[in-house]
């Protein structure tokens, strides 16, 4: 298996067999990102993908999940995915699941039959990174694309079968405008009605343009009380009709939150009040980790 720089997968595909389709990101402008700031987008060749899915399969006795990586795989056209699909439905047929990144602007370029094809074929989940639900602090961060197109990428995500899981980032808005972000993101997430949601929390590496905003004093950064007060705000203007499985257990994070909404929404907001009086309960700052 060939690998091209540092490679980024989400928590919950550890166990996965990574291949990387695409290198980098489309966008790669975000200010908190530094990813793939080392890599210039491009397309692997598909006879590489090719290989890579081969040679796994001849060293693998079983490969039960497949993550397509770079940054916003999901950029690629269907001409360019579909025959990835088929070869691992031909070859891996024990996979349960193949998933992939992608950023709400790439799924409404695509039609709901070029979604449902994609979902016939294997792809059953995709990750998308929405940091937040305020237009003001999507900007800010210069995400490249709107609340609006987030939510209408969920959706259609949603309604052709697969699953989709959302991250959003606690803390990126900074101390003067972490009430907004929460709001935002709550009734996003209420809005959009996602299968995941993940919160992080910012983590600012030296080289990304965000640390210079922080050593301005332009952007302030949230104690780890504040960060509990962010999220309690956007859990009580959460309020979706469907399951939701919400999960704070990623390493950034200084408490960490596991439920299902809307049934667990007020335990989940007691543990946050709780972990407020008392700072026990907080990760220490030398085991937090991107």
């Amino acid at each position: 298996m060939r690998y091209e720089g540092d490679i980024y997968r989400p928590p919950s595909e550890a166990y996965s067999l990574l291949v990387q389709v695409t290198i980098g990101c489309t966008h790669n402008k975000c200010t908190f990102c530094k990813m793939f700031k080392d890599k210039k987008f491009r397309v692997r060749k598909l006879e590489e993908v090719m290989e890579d899915l081969a040679w796994a399969r001849a060293r693998y006795r079983s490969v039960n999940r497949i993550f397509l990586c770079d940054g916003d795989a999901l950029a690629l056209s269907n001409a360019r995915l579909m025959p990835i699909l088929e070869y691992i439905s031909e070859n891996f047929p024990e996979c349960e699941r193949v998933s992939i990144y992608g950023r709400g602007s790439d799924v409404i370029k695509k039609s709901d039959e070029e979604m449902k094809e994609l979902y016939d074929a294997g792809l059953k989940m995709v990750y998308i990174g929405a940091e937040s639900g305020s237009d003001k602090v999507l900007k800010d961060v210069c995400k490249g694309e709107t609340r609006q197109q987030i939510i209408d990428g969920v959706k259609k995500i949603e309604a052709c079968g697969m699953q989709s899981s959302v991250t959003f980032i606690s803390g990126l808005a900074g101390k003067d405008g972490w009430e907004d972000h929460a709001i935002q993101t709550g009734t996003m997430i209420s809005e959009m009605e996602p299968s995941y949601v993940g919160l992080l929390t910012l983590m600012v590496e030296p080289s990304v343009p965000m640390a210079k905003d922080i050593e301005s004093g332009k952007l302030k950064l949230l104690s780890p009380e504040e960060v509990m007060a962010e999220t309690l705000l956007m859990l009580k203007h959460t309020d979706v009709s469907k399951t939701c499985v919400l999960r704070s257990n990623h390493a950034s994070n200084y408490v960490s939150l596991r439920g299902n909404l809307p049934e667990d929404k007020e335990r989940m907001m007691e543990l946050l009040k709780t972990a407020m009086k008392n700072h026990d309960m907080f990760k220490d700052e030398r085991f937090r980790a991107l």
